[in-house]
């Protein structure tokens, strides 16, 4: 079976993870992944992720959730951009989270990356997703 939205694949996958209240939750591996997990690591929302590798050429990365007193740090996670209606934001226009307590991660020409970041670096891109 094929998968038409990875990215909205491994939100869900930590959405649910979160839920149940688990410390470690799997996802397949591929960059765009990697490139989200880092912003997300970096923005401190996970404690941070590995990536495993299993024989036949197959890996995925293994993502350490968050938590405070018991709440998870991630409150919402949403996709904002889908394969059937791609979001995009100039740098005048990016949008805020929450007045600035969350965040945007855009895909843009310089790499995926937070909407603060974009800001300083004065790029617009696609929104990928918004985190709170």
């Amino acid at each position: 079976m094929s998968m038409t939205d990875p990215i909205a694949d491994m939100l869900t996958r930590i959405r649910n993870a979160q839920m149940r209240g688990k410390s470690k939750v799997a996802t397949p591996a591929s960059k765009i992944r990697g490139n989200l997990l880092d912003v997300l690591e970096s923005e401190g929302f996970i404690r941070g992720f590995a990536k495993i590798d299993h024989g036949s050429g197959k890996s995925e990365f293994e993502v350490e959730l968050k938590y405070f007193e018991g709440e998870p740090v991630i409150r919402e996670i949403h996709r904002v951009s889908t394969p059937g209606r791609r979001v995009y934001a100039g740098v005048d226009n990016l949008p805020t989270v929450y007045n600035g307590l969350g965040i945007s991660i855009l895909s843009t020409s310089k790499g995926v990356m937070s909407d603060g970041e974009a800001r300083n670096q004065n790029v617009g891109g696609e929104v990928l997703c918004t985190v709170f």
